[in-house]
């Protein structure tokens, strides 16, 4: 039996979330006697692709054609299920990701599978597995366990450490039974360049409905550069217009662990919390010291974002000059 994780790229390069499900996956292999296989869609290089088995991937299933590279659910469920019948898994690991998300309750229908979704730990059982994910927009925890033969996660980021665990490089260029048709036909994809992920980023400063327009985002986007951090958004603010909406984390949103998070003048609605309760450490700046944010946050700041801002920035620059 095999664990199967799908691990995502983006314009060839694999993301960090795809290294977290492997080393999720190995601790279950660990633990359980079967071998990660890790499957690749996309014009990735072997090269690339190793650094999936120095994390434990045993092996490397890569498909490399044109006509794999639409992101379509319907195709990629089909393929998936495929090479999980292939190779006799019992278990498929997602990133907690749009695509991952999209994938793994199709892939559990058809393989007749448990579906835990959002898992935030490495499993407290494994013959049956069970598992800790967080319910209620993070304000209670759920331990489930899968009554199935097989199980499907999807696995928040940051709620495995990466660890290196290398093995022997073994790449399987692979060409698929079924085809890759779908129901929805993807005629082109708009991809953002030149920004930190922000559900890669170490680091990301958010911005709210405090900052009152969106020409005020200047000391955001200054800190951010300074910082290397990603640049994020509440719903409001993407609803009217002042950002754009692949940048707004929440329950609606995108939901992200990062390190520090910096919530600038938003006021803490439970949707948001929702979305970075994942966070380590949240720092937060409003000059409402009633706002709800500051019961989740670490650190609190009470005071006007247009004047804790250029402070933070001139202090950040002479740090990182000294």
């Amino acid at each position: 039996m095999s664990i199967i994780v799908f691990a995502e790229n983006r314009t060839g390069k694999l993301k960090k979330t795809s290294f977290e499900a492997v080393s999720y996956a190995v601790n279950i292999a660990k633990n359980t006697s079967k071998s990660v296989v890790a499957v690749s869609v996309g014009n990735v290089t072997d090269e690339e692709l190793s650094l999936l088995a120095k994390y434990g991937a045993n092996k490397i299933v890569s498909v490399v054609d044109p006509k794999w590279e639409n992101h379509e659910s319907q195709a990629y469920t089909k393929l998936l299920s495929e090479i999980a019948e292939k190779e006799s898994a019992d278990v498929v690991v997602f990133s907690h990701s749009n695509l991952g998300k999209a994938l793994a309750p199709r892939l559990s229908v058809r393989m007749k599978a448990g579906l835990i979704s959002g898992v935030i730990a490495l499993p407290t059982e494994y013959l049956p597995i069970a598992v800790k994910r967080k319910t209620y927009n993070g304000g209670a925890f759920q331990l489930m366990k899968v009554k199935s033969s097989k199980a499907i996660l999807t696995i928040n980021p940051n709620s495995c450490e990466i660890a290196e665990n290398p093995v022997d490089v073994n790449i399987e260029n692979y060409t698929p039974a079924v085809s890759a048709e779908g129901g929805t036909k993807v005629e082109s994809v708009d991809l953002i360049t030149g920004k930190v992920l922000l559900t890669e980023a170490a680091i990301v400063i958010s911005g709210g409905r405090g900052l009152k327009s969106g020409d005020n985002w200047g000391p955001i986007e200054e800190l951010a550069d300074i910082l290397g951090a990603g640049i994020a958004c509440s719903r409001p603010v993407s609803d009217e217009g002042w950002r754009s909406h692949d940048e707004h984390v929440g329950q609606t949103g995108k939901i992200i662990a990062p390190d520090l998070y910096l919530a600038v003048g938003i006021s803490g609605a439970i949707q948001h919390i929702g979305g970075v309760s994942g966070t380590k450490v949240l720092v937060a700046i409003d000059k409402d010291k009633d706002a709800p944010i500051f019961k989740y946050a670490d650190y609190g700041i009470n005071g006007d974002a247009f004047e804790v801002l250029p402070r933070l920035i001139e202090s950040f620059k002479k740090f990182k000059a000294s």
